[in-house]
């Protein structure tokens, strides 16, 4: 195994070559224009949204890297990952791929049909795997080392009620990243989790939205997060300073994982209200 960080700044000037999916809007933009900003090439997808995946080209342009923008259809599976060798080609290559792209479900177990279970994980953990796995060997081809970077969710470490499929995912794609760590470490390539919490994205339904004009009084930090603090440290793992990191999950939600033991003190007393309306 080499000695090398992956990604050393001594390589030469050469530029960076990266793919963001899911990166028309949220996280996943904020991410690409992060990069780009960063000196990074930056490779778009997008699943609907055509004209929100050129606003994102046009600012990583504004940035002074290249964009390319191709649709991903990760409900089409396993074809339409392929769309990762398309781009690492005319890029010229791949140093850093974060799997972006995901959906949910707001629909509780008994009430889900298998169709819908299945389409959440096929996105959400299917897609990434496929996706990590293509990125994966363009890096080891390159033979100069790589990023894989997981998005997930604080839903990755706790539940949440109507969102059993995504959860499950989420955790699934934590543990895939871990294994992933262990499997590429020979090549260079680190792999991490980010892990958001309440993000202020069209996803959460807070398009265009300053997340500091909402208030959150049970996080501690009291708001929802800005889709740029999350590319910020998306933006670090991507760089030469997280050479020694990998195999990690990193939260970014404000707090909000640290209230469970508040929420939990508040559970005998909706329990005693409970069972005294069932008299």
């Amino acid at each position: 195994m080499s000695a090398a960080t992956p990604l050393p700044e001594e390589r030469a000037g050469a530029p960076l070559r990266a793919i963001v999916t899911g990166s028309d809007s949220g996280i996943g933009a904020a991410t690409a224009v992060a990069l780009a900003g960063g000196g990074a090439d930056v490779g778009i997808t997008y699943h609907r949204d055509a004209d929100g995946a050129e606003d994102t080209a046009k600012q990583v342009r504004e940035a002074g890297a290249t964009a390319v923008v191709r649709q991903l259809d990760l409900t089409d599976l396993p074809a339409g990952a392929a769309v990762i060798d398309e781009l690492a080609d005319e890029l010229g290559g791949l140093d850093v791929l974060v799997n972006c792209a995901g959906t949910g479900s707001s629909t509780t177990v008994l009430d889900m049909d298998f169709d819908d279970w299945r389409g959440v994980l096929s996105v959400d953990l299917d897609g990434a795997f496929l996706c990590a796995q293509r990125a994966a060997k363009h890096m080891i081809a390159g033979g100069r080392g790589g990023r894989i970077i997981n998005i997930t969710s604080v839903h990755e470490h706790i539940p949440r009620v109507g969102a059993a499929p995504y959860c499950a995912a989420k955790a699934g794609l934590g543990m895939f990243t871990k294994v992933l760590a262990m499997e590429l470490a020979e090549h260079d390539i680190t792999v991490n989790a980010v892990a958001p919490g309440e993000i202020a994205t069209p996803m959460t339904g807070q398009h265009e939205t300053n997340p500091k004009d909402s208030d959150r009084p049970g996080f501690p930090l009291g708001r929802p997060g800005h889709a740029k603090e999350v590319a910020a440290v998306v933006a670090f793992l991507a760089s030469p300073a997280a050479g020694y990191v990998t195999g990690s999950s990193y939260v970014v939600d404000g707090g909000l994982m640290l209230m469970a033991a508040q929420a939990a003190e508040r559970l005998p007393r909706r329990r005693v209200a409970h069972a005294l309306t069932e008299r």
